[in-house]
């Protein structure tokens, strides 16, 4: 009864706290420019609209001197013409190759032999017979060769590139196409410049040496199985919905007769300022860069953009399963249907995916992955516009079968209809998202990208910003009622498993003749750009002498950094002691999370670090090993304590370790058939030769030999070893000491330094190919 009254106090102060912040939409006016923002909000963002539609967001934050800008389309792969699919993914990458401006030598030159590419593609397009194809390709390949002597390919990157802009790219989804840049505060009148040229009059050229790179991506997506099991999930799904019967990349056949006339049409229709927004975060002043972006984009004219018209889909009332054969491990995805991102109950979906996984006291997290049931088990609620998804995926151990591994996730959605979960956990859930959202607003990558995302998802600003405050409000019958009503026997299930795949698709490639880049040249527009001046700017370096407070604690140096933005905290004891020196080290890292202590177990001590919004991890580098804590500030005391009980009093577990070790074999299996594994193993062979860092790893022999004694051993031993204490948060110097020298005993002296294992390079004598 005294548990239960502590919980239902905690939830009170929780949802009181929030309730004393209001959330309204205020309007405010600053140099002749009016605009909406949200009461309360961290990211002090700013909400523009133009005359003529266009959406501008603006949220200013000056620790970084650079801005992450996004220019967002509504419109990605659910508005494709049925017949030309791929096609908002097409017109992503052609945004790439200029204007009539730039990316040209001579536009009226250029021009005609483009208007001829137009025409073949029509005709192409309409053509069956094969070798009347091949005929009129061979002239597409003939006058995009005269063409591209009248271009200059890759302008757009080198203009990016010489403002000193990062990350340049762009992507599609179901329902947004974006382009994203990381420029220079000081770049700025440079960015909008070319970006209110690049979206005026876009050119298609260079397009069929483009269509190479699309097919590619085709290619890659098919002989990938976690893209084919993706594309089934969703197509089973969604029968009546763009979401399952169309695909972003698209289908062979429609990408084998792309239409430039469609493209351009696609683009006039959803390419409008009332249906783009421009998102930036970072070091500028909103009341200048909102009139720069104004006089820049004000050409462009608004249009009426009709919305996605779909039927209701049909409920699935018995388990749909349907099965991926490729080389990749073995595997289980699940997915069940909900509604979408405007339904009432969204905030209750969302709190379903966080009961199941939330990395630490899930019923995911501890009843199959902390006790090692599972290789891995995750779920999230995949949100989108006009339907979500809750989807999990599971991982199998050694000699389990994919119809166990249902079984068992499809048991703890049992336990989640059930209520089998603490009540605390949704209170435990929402103190963590509110200590997520303070992270999400520290960087101005995070707080760009969470504008971006709500804009073209078509999600209330102010219900992002009361997101902590309104999920406190939801109970544990909310939730208990939300899975019985959505989550029965209405899912679809993807068995992925390993084999030769049978008639592999492939699109082939047509023959390209190469074409005129003209690297040497430059436009009359990147000139002019490359001579703007830059906006002044005055650097500010690290100086470790004023912005890097240095203490001691004990034998070990103490460095400190203060957090004045928020209530986050981090802390880390960095050891010298690394992989390189002792192998075991990582397995030791890896381990102590299955375990528990004389009073705590294993489950127990992640719902603790939950409970608190914090948490704690060791891990194992070349040459260090680190422990790191963090989370609210107003926890530290408990979390560094809960941590060095924890570390001082951790029983060895010999269960827990043959699980662990049978799950390590499983995953060295498992990374023998994944590509990217083996590319990794190749650079290190290339680099160092067979010694290398990629193989220097426990033999299964040594593995198999290791104890539960030898690793909690090393664990209670790395307080032995030279330390450095690293802290970063909100309170001072002299109290973090205080505070650390009550909770973490640094020994008189440290252990001996031990030797290190050391590679050497081999010197390259002529070319080699490795494969």
């Amino acid at each position: 009864m005294i548990k239960k009254s502590l919980q239902l106090l905690l939830l009170f102060l929780v949802v009181n706290l929030f309730a004393q912040s209001k959330f309204e939409w205020k309007t405010a006016t600053e140099e002749g420019y009016t605009y909406k923002y949200v009461s309360n909000d961290p990211m002090k963002a700013r909400f523009y609209t133009l005359k003529n539609g266009l959406t501008v967001i603006l949220s200013p934050t000056t620790k970084d001197p650079r801005i992450q800008a996004y220019v967002a389309v509504k419109a990605g792969s659910k508005t494709d013409p049925t017949t030309n699919t791929g096609l908002a993914h097409y017109l992503e990458h052609m945004l790439f190759k200029g204007t009539d401006k730039y990316g040209t030598l001579d536009w009226s030159k250029e021009k005609p032999q483009l208007d001829k590419i137009d025409a073949l593609y029509e005709t192409y397009n309409k053509t069956t017979d094969a070798a009347a194809r091949k005929a009129i390709y061979k002239k597409i390949d003939s006058v995009s060769g005269v063409a591209s002597k009248f271009a200059i390919a890759n302008e757009y990157d080198k203009l990016m590139s010489s403002m000193g802009a990062q990350g340049t790219n762009a992507f599609t989804s179901f329902e947004e196409t974006v382009y994203t840049d990381d420029v220079p505060s000081s770049s700025i009148d440079k960015y909008i410049t070319v970006q209110a040229e690049r979206f005026r009059n876009p050119v298609l050229r260079i397009f069929h040496t483009e269509l190479e790179a699309v097919y590619e991506e085709k290619n890659r997506g098919l002989d990938s199985d976690g893209s084919q099991v993706f594309e089934t999930l969703f197509a089973n799904l969604f029968k009546k919905h763009n979401y399952g019967k169309q695909t972003t990349i698209g289908t062979i056949h429609d990408l084998k007769n792309p239409s430039l006339l469609k493209i351009r049409d696609y683009f006039h229709t959803y390419y409008v300022p009332n249906n783009m927004g421009i998102i930036m975060s970072g070091d500028f002043n909103p009341n200048e860069v909102i009139a720069k972006i104004d006089a820049s984009f004000k050409n462009m004219v608004s249009k009426t953009v009709q919305k996605y018209i779909f039927a209701q889909e049909i409920p699935i009332t018995t388990p749909v399963i349907k099965e991926i054969v490729g080389p990749d491990a073995e595997s289980l995805t699940m997915g069940f249907r909900l509604p979408g991102n405007k339904d009432k109950d969204v905030l209750i979906a969302d709190l379903v995916g966080q009961v199941l996984t939330n990395g630490k006291a899930g019923l995911l997290d501890l009843n199959l992955v902390k006790k090692q049931k599972l290789l891995s088990a995750s779920a999230f609620t995949y949100t989108l516009i006009d339907h979500g998804v809750l989807y999990l995926s599971a991982s199998p151990t050694t000699g389990q079968s994919l119809d166990e591994v249902k079984t068992l996730l499809l048991g703890q959605i049992d336990n989640l209809k059930k209520g089998n979960f603490d009540d605390s956990l949704i209170t435990s859930i929402v103190n963590n998202i509110k200590k997520d959202k303070i992270y999400e607003s520290e960087t101005y990558g995070s707080r760009a990208g969470s504008l971006m995302g709500s804009f073209t998802s078509e999600q209330d600003w102010r219900d992002q910003v009361a997101y902590v405050n309104d999920l406190s409000k939801v109970t544990k019958a909310d939730v208990v009622n939300f899975a019985n009503k959505f989550l029965g026997n209405n899912y679809v299930a993807v068995y992925k498993r390993k084999g030769e795949k049978q008639n592999r698709e492939k699109i082939e490639k047509p023959h390209i003749t190469a074409v005129e880049t003209n690297p040497d040249k430059q436009s009359p527009f990147v000139k002019m750009v490359d001579d703007m001046p830059n906006n002044p700017s005055t650097p500010v370096f690290l100086d470790y002498n004023k912005d890097l407070q240095k203490s001691k604690l004990g034998a070990a140096e103490v460095l400190y950094v203060p957090n004045k933005d928020n209530s986050i905290f981090r802390l880390s004891y960095r050891y010298k002691v690394g992989t390189l020196s002792d192998l075991k080290e990582s397995l030791a890292a890896g381990y102590i999370q299955f375990l528990g202590t004389d009073k705590m177990s294993a489950e127990q001590i992640s719902k603790e670090f939950y409970k608190i919004a914090c948490s704690f991890n060791v891990s194992a580098g070349e040459e260090y090993t680190t422990v790191s804590i963090e989370g609210l500030q107003d926890n530290f005391d408990k979390a560094v304590t809960l941590y060095e009980t924890i570390i001082n009093n951790v029983k060895p577990d010999d269960a827990a370790l043959v699980s662990l070790k049978a799950r390590i074999e499983k995953s060295r299996k498992d990374r023998k058939l994944s590509k990217g594994a083996i590319m990794q193993g190749l650079t290190n062979y290339a680099i160092y030769g067979a010694d290398n860092k990629f193989n220097y790893t426990l033999s299964s022999k040594d593995l198999a030999e290791t104890t539960s004694r030898e690793l909690v051993d090393r664990l209670r031993n790395l307080n032995n070893f030279e330390q450095t204490l690293i802290y970063y948060g909100p309170k001072p110097l002299n109290e973090v000491v205080t505070s650390l020298e009550k909770m973490h005993k640094v020994p008189a002296t440290f252990a001996a330094d031990l030797s290190k294992k050391e590679f050497e390079q081999v010197q390259l004598k002529k070319n080699q190919v490795l494969f």
